[in-house]
């Protein structure tokens, strides 16, 4: 019996948790908001951290621009750069085998139109080797969506707070509320959906809204600070896992205390280092 190709191979059981020999597909990503299945997704900026979350089962991992202010340095995300996003995008891709990897479109890297954004999502495709990219922005990022789809690049979309447009919005407010503007969250959900993303991120956006928005979609939502109706949870995983200083989003649970645990890692290896303890014998070569 001859085997099927990879074009007919069907698709997963199940997103979270699944095995097999080869990645995640937008197909699969369909397969399961028709059957209803909920699943995660975490950020991922290198590729041991990846490959963590690809052996734990997490289906899908975005190289978000988040990695501005969890892994650059920066203030905001506004400052990365697409060299930056190949860069870290094809480390995770290397560091996985399941997972669809997603790149970010970085803000300047498709604002002018979809000709921009063809050329940038290019780059993370071929270059990085990413399945998917995302982009920001609901009616106004249409076209882009659209040239992109038609080029043969899966979209994921994200509308509500879109990050990128801190300045804007002067700080990172919850979207969505009150009629208008929820009446515009809904016509951006609809029109990244009419123009071919495969799903769409809901972010900071009233539990209820994005109820509304999920049921009326027929692609999945992948929610952050969107209530538990969404299809789908997103977190950046150093907010996840407890690296992040500071003042956390409401949004955020942390399921690790990660800085804790590797402060205090360091602090024993340099008491041992000052102490004489390390290296000992055994760590020693003759």
């Amino acid at each position: 019996m001859t085997q099927p190709s990879p074009a007919q191979k069907p698709v997963a059981k199940s997103l979270y948790g699944g095995s097999g020999s080869r990645r995640i597909t937008v197909r699969d990503i369909a397969a399961a908001k028709e059957r209803g299945e909920k699943w995660p997704m975490l950020t991922a900026y290198d590729a041991m951290t990846a490959s963590v979350f690809d052996e734990a089962g997490i289906p899908v991992l975005l190289v978000g621009d988040s990695m501005g202010n969890c892994h650059l340095g920066y203030e905001s995300t506004v400052p990365v750069t697409l060299d930056e996003t190949v860069m870290l995008s094809a480390a995770v891709v290397r560091g996985t085998t399941r997972a669809l990897v997603v790149g970010d479109l970085p803000f300047g890297t498709y604002q002018e139109g979809p000709v921009q954004a063809l050329r940038s999502a290019t780059r993370l495709v071929k270059e990085a080797g990413v399945g998917a990219v995302k982009l920001e922005g609901g009616e106004r990022s249409a076209d882009q969506v659209e040239l992109l789809v038609s080029s043969g690049i899966p979209v994921m979309a994200h509308v509500g707070l879109t990050p990128q447009s801190v300045n804007a919005f002067g700080g990172y407010p919850v979207q969505g509320r009150g009629e208008e503007a929820a009446q515009q969250l809904l016509r951006d959900a609809k029109a990244v959906q009419d123009a071919g993303a495969f799903a769409v991120v809901l972010e900071a956006v009233p539990a209820e809204l994005a109820a509304e928005v999920t049921r009326s979609l027929a692609i999945p939502t992948v929610g952050i600070g969107a209530g538990s109706d969404c299809d789908a949870q997103v977190l950046v995983w150093t907010d996840m896992a407890g690296m992040t200083a500071g003042r956390l989003p409401k949004f955020v649970k942390q399921y690790l205390q990660m800085r804790e645990l590797l402060g205090g890692a360091a602090k024993a290896f340099a008491e041992e280092v000052v102490g004489g303890a390390f290296p000992a014998e055994s760590h020693t070569f003759h």
